[in-house]
């Protein structure tokens, strides 16, 4: 690592071409820098800042054609590819339904945007364009393919790019806010009361906001007829069963900026080191199972009957992952998915050893 508090961009630049095998955000954490700036030490290079206007993007996504998108937090890659259709934008919270790129967006988190391209090793220009949180952390990036309309990228790239040349990048002072609520006493039976009477699966943020609790909390409070903690191992063992008898899941990953979907069975999975993937045609998933601290079994009540997920979080109780069975609104959870989750081993307490 550099020895400076902050490294210059040429500095920079030439770490990273002596790393060429390196991931960027591993480079980045290497450097002690956020991922924006490793990006923005190439500017007027390979790289070029863009308005980061989420629902300008959205607007335009469907001009590329077939695509990349990936979403992406400390511990699990989220690949969807395919094309942003169905594109309905909001001020708070903008949709992206379509067939394969399935997204919830929240605009506020796009702070910065950059046009990138780069040539491999094998010659062949990598383009893309991405976009990062006011602390420099990747939200969202559109990664183009042979597919890809290149006249409409160059369109984009030239309707948004900034005057701003800057190969420096200033994250904003403080850090992001964690999805953990300060550890407070729990009311277990106002929050059982709260839980019992749910009626859809979105309402169970603004529940813990209301109670001002986290997740981590409340599932540890609520009772294991509603919550029960199960060993670690339960995400493979559930993605090996639910691919021998191809039942189509659902598996969530989020950053600040945009919660990432895929629906549909699972077929390919295979395990590198600590990371557990999934490489279908267009699903891939990258997951590092040693960051994962706790896994939960969850019971949530909607006007379909309760619904089950399963919830990864890592050492600071923040979710990792999300998975459910693949349902319809207005139909019941498929009974091959709750039996399957039900089966998973359950962790054993130390008490109980």
């Amino acid at each position: 690592m550099i020895d400076s508090t902050r490294p210059t961009p040429t500095e920079i630049r030439a770490y990273r071409a002596a790393h060429p095998t390196l991931r960027e955000r591993d480079i980045a954490a290497q450097l002690g820098i956020s991922e924006a700036a490793l990006v923005a030490a190439e500017c007027g290079l390979t790289a070029i800042r863009v308005d980061a206007d989420a629902n300008r993007f959205l607007a335009r996504a469907e001009e590329l054609g077939e695509v990349m998108a990936l979403t992406r937090n400390e511990s699990a890659v989220h690949e969807k590819i395919g094309v942003y259709e169905n594109v309905k934008t909001a001020p708070a919270a903008s949709l992206v339904l379509g067939s394969e790129i399935d997204l919830r967006v929240f605009p506020s988190a796009w702070v910065h945007g950059f046009a990138v391209s780069k040539t491999d090793a094998n010659g062949e220009v990598r383009r893309s364009l991405q976009f990062f949180d006011k602390w420099g952390n990747a939200v969202h990036k559109v990664h183009l393919r042979a597919k890809s309309d290149l006249e409409a990228y160059d369109g984009i790239v030239a309707d948004f790019r900034l005057e701003d040349k800057s190969q420096e990048f200033v994250a904003e002072v403080g850090a992001p806010a964690g999805d953990g609520a300060p550890a407070i006493a729990v009311d277990t039976e106002a929050l059982r009361e709260r839980w019992t009477k749910l009626t859809d699966t979105h309402q169970f943020h603004g529940m813990l906001r209301n109670l001002k609790i986290g997740r981590r909390q409340a599932l540890h409070a609520v009772g294991d007829d509603l919550a029960w903690q199960l060993d670690a191992s339960g995400i493979e063992g559930m993605m090996r069963a639910s691919a021998a008898i191809e039942l189509p899941i659902m598996c969530f990953v989020g950053s600040a900026g945009v919660i990432q979907i895929h629906s549909g069975p699972i077929a390919n999975i295979a395990t590198m080191g600590p990371w557990l993937n999934v490489m279908d045609p267009t699903f891939h998933l990258h997951l590092r199972t040693d960051h994962i601290a706790e896994l939960w079994a969850v019971r949530k009540p909607t006007a379909d009957g309760h619904v089950t997920s399963l919830e990864a979080l890592d050492v600071k109780g923040e979710l990792v992952i999300q998975f459910f069975g693949k349902r319809k609104e207005g139909l019941a959870e498929r009974p091959e998915w709750r039996s399957l989750v039900e089966a998973l081993p359950r962790l054993h307490s130390i008490a109980a050893a």
